[in-house]
């Protein structure tokens, strides 16, 4: 019987906790790499500024071209059989990363791990295993498991980095690997089925519509731009603290407080945007903070203080995007198109990755520093004006309904009906796979009456 106020059951926590586990075991190792490969890249044989760069980006472009096969392979093979190919292939690649001597080396080890793009096909299997009236309850579990590890990672990789170099840390991230394979092996939950899930995967016939929508466009631009920044920091910053007195090996002084205070920062915004529906100000208004760190940073990279200060700044506006944007996804995107729009959003992700350290290596080459971030603020200043023209969002979330056993007369029925309900915005009928997809206004809806609308119509 469903019932969308009940809690998850026991099975549908461990699927989703043990999911996340290895979404967080898997991005931990990445973003544990992000603040060191470029000081210990410098040591490598053949290294150069733009090497180093791609070395560190790399990993984002097999993520481009190969998440959504592996989603569609998984429809065929089945979810944790494709899972643990990549989690394989992503050890591979960090064995070799650890055990290279020479820049190349680590290019090739960087690639591998970027080759196992599972991200799809885990968001795939939660939904196999979760109820339909939980499952954004479940993917909301994975992405504060993604953001948890993002801070772990850049406190810990500096940590690790000081006992064993970078060779150390590419170590540690393959043991981390071989924890997420025994724990999709022996502890994630076997579903009883795998099908399409419209709200959690790609539908590849529906791309098309995705990307002619300029509202998720904008937001697909955003996501992008933003992960660009974030990589063509990271290729200069860490050696820029080194320069400026920063003892090796105590980076993590530096990237705790940093990212503890601004999240902390970041908290009182995120509940202004969705609690007081100030969505677009704040939204608008963090780009302008990012704005603001990369011309700090340009004119003074040469101060330790300075370059902690702005980089606070900087963590300040990508904690609050980092954690709006995704929401603008979901309340931007058709009920039935939510994983698609997700997808091509994670993709321009992944982009955004890779072009920023390729561009931001080749710049720091070619021009220096200063034009990495006179580079970085260009492109934000880019994104602010394509911004200003952004509908305000409609404050409503997802909500998944299946059709048991309801005819279709029936079915046309219940849609007409909750269509009368309060706060009930959209609903979507794919009868042939029986869901209604709806988009709802959580502060309007009139749960009690939908509920009792299920109750009669499915649950009878």
């Amino acid at each position: 019987m469903q019932d969308i106020t009940s809690s998850m059951t026991s099975s549908e926590k461990r699927a989703t906790w043990s999911l996340a586990s290895i979404y967080a075991l898997r991005m931990l190792g990445l973003f544990m790499i992000l603040p060191v490969l470029s000081l210990f890249a410098e040591q490598l044989e053949g290294s150069t500024p733009a090497l180093i760069g791609l070395a560190m980006s790399i990993y984002g472009l097999p993520q481009v071209l190969l998440q959504i096969p592996f989603g569609l392979l998984s429809d065929r093979f089945g979810r944790k059989k494709m899972i643990i190919i990549g989690l394989v292939l992503f050890f591979i690649g960090s064995v070799i990363a650890a055990l290279s001597t020479s820049i190349y080396g680590v290019l090739v080890g960087r690639a591998f791990q970027g080759a196992g793009a599972v991200s799809a096909v885990i968001m795939a299997l939660v939904a196999d295993l979760t109820q339909e009236v939980h499952r954004t309850k479940a993917m909301a579990i994975i992405g504060i498991s993604i953001g948890a590890s993002f801070g772990v990672g850049i406190i810990a990789g500096p940590v690790i980095s000081g006992f064993g170099g970078v060779q150390g840390v590419f170590g540690v991230t393959a043991v981390l690997t071989l924890l997420a394979i025994l724990t999709i092996i022996y502890i994630v939950p076997n579903p009883q089925q795998s099908k399409l899930h419209r709200d959690a995967e790609v539908v590849p016939e529906e791309m098309l519509h995705v990307l002619k929508n300029p509202d998720l466009l904008r937001l697909n631009y955003g996501i992008f731009t933003l992960h660009l920044i974030l990589m063509a920091i990271f290729v200069v910053v860490p050696s820029l603290m080194r320069n400026a007195g920063l003892i090796a090996g105590h980076e993590w002084q530096v990237y705790l407080p940093v990212f503890v205070i601004s999240m902390a920062f970041a908290v009182p915004f995120v509940i202004l945007a969705e609690k007081k529906r100030k969505m677009k100000q704040v939204f608008l208004g963090a780009i302008a903070v990012l704005i603001m760190a990369e011309l700090g940073l340009s004119a003074i990279h040469q101060d330790l203080i300075g370059i902690v200060g702005f980089l606070w700044l900087f963590f300040c506006g990508f904690n609050l995007l980092e954690a709006t944007l995704p929401s603008l996804i979901s309340k931007t995107a058709p009920a039935d198109l939510k994983g698609t729009a997700m997808g091509a959003y994670s993709s321009s992700q992944f982009m955004g990755l890779f072009m920023g350290g390729l561009v931001g290596g080749w710049f720091n080459g070619k021009f220096g520093v200063t034009a990495v971030f006179l580079f970085c603020a260009a492109a934000a200043f880019s994104w602010l004006i394509v911004s200003l023209w952004m509908k305000p969002p409609r404050y409503v979330a997802n909500l998944l309904i299946a059709l048991e056993r309801l005819s279709e007369q029936d079915a046309n029925e219940f849609v007409a009906e909750m269509l009368k309900i309060n706060g009930v915005e959209d609903v979507t009928l794919h009868y042939e796979e029986a869901l209604v997809y709806l988009k709802v206004d959580n502060q309007q809806l009139n749960k009690e009456q939908l509920q009792s609308l299920i109750t009669h119509y499915v649950n009878a």
